[in-house]
């Protein structure tokens, strides 16, 4: 592997945001590198079939190529392609989009959707946190880890992240390092409703009262919400206040969706706001419509099309997540039926039963293949499907096509993490 850089002309951008070149025949991807541009990168990584680089010096800039938002990019590994106009960014993700469906699925949507979007700073309300104390570096780093790397990045704000935290990262390094074991702190969690910000400390030995005292004068200092973790999630318990409560509530509807700091909600609440928006239209929730929720969680989608009439089910795997969709239906006045099944065993797949008008995935990253012919056997005239992962929508959207006869009438699109290589989809499935 050269030790010194090398030139090279990028010829592409890969699905993670890395430029392409070639080296011989064999593609070498370089991080901060766009096509068309001529630079001079450092390599790695060097294997037989491919090669890793990182751009160093950047000869001839591609026309669309702007100026980072944050000091810390190409340090920090929270974001990929800050140096990448929003706009483009965003075409990125649809012909990743695209490509996928076509190369995995083998199929192509009737219709392209206009991506969802919303603010591209600020908006990341749920994160977790690297600790790590080095003195070396001055105490106490808080922030992401560095790319490629297990060391935290040295970052004084994340501007990504909502400003109630992201603005106040250094502060919270000088909270931890006043602490009495501040190397035994490796994280902090983060998550941000309407009203209430909370930060879950993670502490691998017994704080002691002056910790204890340090962290609930932080809390009261900003107005943020400091709970503590000594254990798994089970012994999370709140510093203060006594009794924080998170939420947000999702427009038009006013339905509010209550949830505990370590519970899934989408990362980025304007986006997810569109995204149900999106949802509850292509699912036309009315009286006398059943409506099936996979992978429901707190209740994101059920809620609002309970609201709207419909008789929905939801389920979930995690216990947890059907307790707080049920107590959100009971706040809100809303009848809906939740059910506890692991849906990807066969046992957890028992819950869905019963005929249903439209279905509703929102899977993780590993997609819904084993839930796929249980919908399918509702007789659902409509799939709805929220995909975090590109490779698995593709891999569902052709089983749902070539096996139980969906056609992919539509497909776009979300915005949920913008500057990174995340690419959140959305995709309507109709029966002939």
């Amino acid at each position: 592997m050269p030790k010194e850089p090398v030139e090279a002309r990028i010829t592409g951008l890969a699905h993670e945001g890395r430029g392409i070149t070639h080296d011989r025949e064999r593609p070498v991807f370089v991080d901060f590198a766009l096509p068309g541009e001529r630079v001079r990168f450092r390599y790695t990584k060097l294997r037989r079939s491919r090669g890793e680089g990182s751009a160093v010096e950047i000869l001839e800039p591609a026309a669309e190529r702007i100026a980072p938002g944050c000091p810390h990019f190409g340090t920090c590994g929270g974001c990929a392609l800050q140096h990448l106009p929003a706009p483009a960014q965003l075409a990125h993700k649809e012909r990743v989009l695209l490509e996928q469906l076509e190369r995995i699925g083998g199929v192509t949507p009737e219709q392209r959707l206009a991506p969802l979007t919303g603010p591209v700073w600020g908006y990341r309300r749920k994160a977790r946190l690297a600790v790590k104390h080095v003195p070396k570096k001055g105490g106490v780093l808080v922030g992401f880890r560095e790319k490629h790397s297990p060391l935290v990045a040295p970052v004084d704000a994340c501007p990504v992240l909502d400003p109630r935290v992201g603005e106040r990262l250094e502060a919270l390094a000088g909270l931890v390092a006043s602490l009495s074991i501040p190397e035994r702190i490796p994280q902090i969690e983060v998550a941000c409703g309407d009203e209430t910000a909370a930060l879950v400390f993670r502490h691998l030995d017994p704080l002691t009262a002056g910790d204890l005292e340090a962290l609930a004068a932080f809390a009261r200092e900003t107005g943020l919400a400091v709970l503590r973790q000594p254990g798994d999630e089970s012994t999370i318990t709140p510093v203060e206040p006594a009794a924080p409560a998170l939420s947000y509530t999702l427009a038009p509807s006013g339905v509010t969706v209550g949830f505990e700091p370590t519970d899934f909600v989408q990362i980025n609440a304007a986006v997810n706001t569109a995204m149900v928006q999106r949802a509850v239209a292509w699912l036309a929730p009315a009286p006398g419509r059943r409506i099936l929720d996979l992978f429901c969680g707190v209740g994101n989608f059920s809620l609002p099309l309970a609201q709207a009439g419909a008789a929905v089910t939801g389920v979930e795997g995690e216990v947890g997540l059907i307790e707080r969709a049920r107590a959100n239906a009971a706040a809100n006045g809303l009848e809906a039926d939740f059910a506890v099944g692991d849906l990807t065993a066969e046992a957890g797949l028992a819950a869905i039963r019963g005929a249903y008008d439209a279905v509703l995935l929102d899977p993780p990253r590993s997609g819904a293949a084993e839930a796929l012919a249980p919908a399918a056997a509702t007789g659902a005239g409509r799939i709805v499907y929220c995909s975090c992962g590109p490779a698995t929508l593709a891999r569902d959207a052709g089983t749902l096509v070539h096996e139980h006869g969906y056609r992919l009438t539509a497909a776009g699109v979300m915005d949920m993490f913008p500057h990174t290589a995340h690419v959140e989809s959305f995709a309507v499935f109709d029966r002939p």
